[in-house]
């Protein structure tokens, strides 16, 4: 899981609108005047602006993400979500999975694994969130934490090329 690049990823969260992907007008520049291969800038939007960011940063350095997905690789009667064969139809290239906001509304490391496999299976890159509350830091159960999170979400992939692990501990986003 070595990776030879910097990656600088943007989760916009639920926030923004068309008039919102004005403001990267200078990043786009830069993004453009800019040969430094070391780094990935990656926005991940809400979902309703992945396909007009995608179409506003072709020529440029900068990619698209999504902020998570269905486990479900196939379509079907899931009111509301979204599946990674949707998020590659319109644009993305990355997945945000496992985000500690998400795992407190009771994602499992279970659900999280299916969520791989169903964006590794539709070429989706996947930014795999892993970290600890300040209770498991405090009581000394980063690394005890983190191994089940990794080892439990990547459960049965042999070819992990196309998975970045972030480290976010939630003690440093302001949740416990």
């Amino acid at each position: 899981m070595t990776n030879k690049y910097m990656y600088f990823i943007a989760n916009w969260k639920m926030f923004g609108d068309l008039r919102t992907l004005n403001s990267l007008d200078r990043v786009i520049k830069f993004s453009k005047n800019n040969n430094n291969s070391k780094f990935r800038i990656i926005y991940c939007p809400p979902n309703t602006l992945i396909r007009p960011l995608s179409k506003r940063l072709i020529k440029t350095k900068l990619e698209v993400g999504a902020q998570n997905c269905h486990e479900s690789e196939n379509y079907g009667a899931f009111t509301g979500y979204v599946n990674s064969k949707m998020l590659k139809n319109v644009g993305a290239k990355y997945v945000i999975l496992g985000h500690s906001e998400n795992r407190q509304f009771g994602e499992t490391d279970k659900l999280i694994n299916l969520k791989i496999k169903s964006a590794i299976k539709s070429n989706l890159k996947v930014i795999f969130c892993i970290g600890e509350t300040l209770s498991e830091k405090r009581k000394k159960l980063t690394k005890k934490v983190l191994a089940k999170q990794i080892n439990n979400g990547l459960k049965s992939i042999k070819d992990t090329s196309d998975i970045i692990i972030a480290y976010e501990p939630v003690w440093s986003i302001g949740q416990a």
